[in-house]
């Protein structure tokens, strides 16, 4: 085995120094170094396969195997990722500072929704109208009746310069803030700014400075004419309940539910509005309603609107329900709802200002519904002068077939037909009812004076 191990070193000395020979030095052919070198390791393993030699053999010399020289590469793609990292680390604390640096104030308020007037609406010079917001109170101090709401800019629409809090308002809680305003006299696009203000005078509001106001936005269009009068017209809608049709006036005794009109009625808040309007009270049934289908005989034009107050009836306690003013295109088609609202008995009363643009062109079926939420043993409703208003600049000659429902709405006819019916009827059953109560005790007491003259002829 010594002897073949040193043929093979031998036969590699002899390739390399061949190569050395034949090949130019400038130009070393390492394909050829390396034929010989498998040449070598080919005979080697073929001598190792060969039969017949001794299962053990002498003591090999020892083999130093070059190693290989420092890799340069190494280290600096390990110095790459080391430097690497701490391109990473500001991430993590620019996330930090983000979170620590959210801003907190005592005071601070959210917008929740406009309750009453949303932005845009319009009104005719000189209008009354309420306007109320629903904010959250999002921060770290309780507000307390101390607090208020100040008018800051704009136009103040003659509202007062402040209101206060109707009480505490925890963080976290939500409160609904109402002034009473009106419209400016001239025609135009208004708005008004209102901060909150803080016992120490300090002013505050939205945003992420708690520093932009509330505001009411509105429209004055010129005075605006009443086409439809809902409450005129409401013997002449159709009232429904899960019961069924019922009569007009309905039957403030029953349970079906019903709808009666009601001359300057008392507001939720005490307050009387002169005026007329309707109440109406859904079927006594949990989650009972009530629908009123009205027959405009009119095409709706951009512009026009529907309007009314809506509250509770002055004094129901417990009343909880939903209004909604919808519509259907015709007679069983789909019902659409144009406006809903929900009302619970907490001593306001809101203004209703439906924009009806999207009717414009169209005879619909106006539906007005009311819709216990659970319960319906205090639900009674009041919608104070319900109607369709028209800007009177709309009002036209050529649109003068609109005074058809003016003429619906506030009838004549109708009204005197209504009351003469009833009273004919009723008199004339009274006077026929009247003589015959009459007629019968006077042949009975006619005997009676008839005996009297026959003594008083005798003598």
């Amino acid at each position: 085995m010594y002897l073949i191990i040193r043929q093979i070193l031998l036969t590699l000395l002899t390739a390399l120094a061949l190569s050395a020979c034949t090949l130019p030095a400038s130009t070393p052919d390492g394909a050829a170094t390396l034929q010989a070198v498998y040449t070598a390791q080919s005979a080697t393993l073929q001598a190792m396969k060969t039969p017949g030699l001794p299962p053990t053999s002498p003591a090999l010399p020892t083999f130093i195997i070059p190693t290989l020289p420092p890799q340069n590469a190494l280290p600096s793609q390990t110095t790459a990722a080391a430097h690497s990292i701490p391109s990473i680390t500001p991430l993590p604390i620019l996330l930090t500072v983000t979170s620590t640096s959210a801003p907190t104030y005592c005071d601070w308020a959210a917008f929740i929704k406009d309750v009453t007037v949303a932005d845009g609406t319009t009104f005719a010079p000189a209008d009354q109208f309420t306007k109320t917001w629903r904010i959250q109170n999002i921060g770290t101090c309780t507000w307390t009746s101390a607090y208020s709401l100040v008018f800051s800019s704009g136009n103040s629409m003659g509202g007062p310069t402040s209101v206060r809090l109707p009480g505490n308002v925890n963080p976290g809680e939500t409160v609904d803030l109402s002034v009473k305003l009106s419209a400016p006299s001239a025609l135009g696009s208004y708005q008004g700014y209102w901060f909150l203000r803080n016992a120490s005078g300090v002013l505050f509001g939205l945003g992420n400075s708690a520093q932009k106001p509330l505001y009411v936005d509105i429209k004055v269009s010129g005075s605006l004419t009443t086409i439809f009068d809902l409450v005129t017209e409401y013997c002449h809608a159709d009232w429904r309940s899960a019961a069924g049709d019922l009569g007009c006036p309905g039957n403030v005794n029953g349970k079906k539910g019903y709808a009666i009109d009601i001359t300057n009625p008392q507001l939720e808040n005490g307050q009387t509005y002169t005026g007329r309007g309707l109440i109406m009270v859904p079927e006594l049934v949990t989650n009972g309603y009530l629908q009123g289908y009205y027959y405009p005989t009119f095409h709706f034009q951009k512009g026009d609107r529907f309007r009314a107050i809506i509250n509770c009836q002055y004094l129901a306690n417990g009343c909880n329900a939903i209004f909604r003013l919808e519509y259907q295109s015709e007679k069983g088609a789909p019902i659409k709802t144009l406006w809903s609202f929900n009302e619970l008995y907490d001593g306001l009363y809101y203004t209703a200002d439906v924009d009806l643009s999207p009717l414009a062109g169209k005879q619909v079926i106006l539906i007005l519904t009311i819709a216990s939420n659970g319960s319906a043993t205090a639900d009674k409703l009041l919608w104070a002068a319900p109607r369709i208003d028209r800007p009177s600049n709309l009002i036209t000659p050529s649109s003068t077939p609109t005074r058809t429902p003016t003429r619906t709405v506030t009838p004549t006819i109708t009204a005197t037909f209504t009351l003469t019916a009833t009273p004919t009827v009723t008199v004339t059953a009274t006077a026929t009812a009247s003589p015959t109560a009459t007629l019968t005790p006077t042949p009975t007491s006619t005997p009676t004076e008839t005996e009297t003259p026959t003594p008083t002829a005798t003598p």
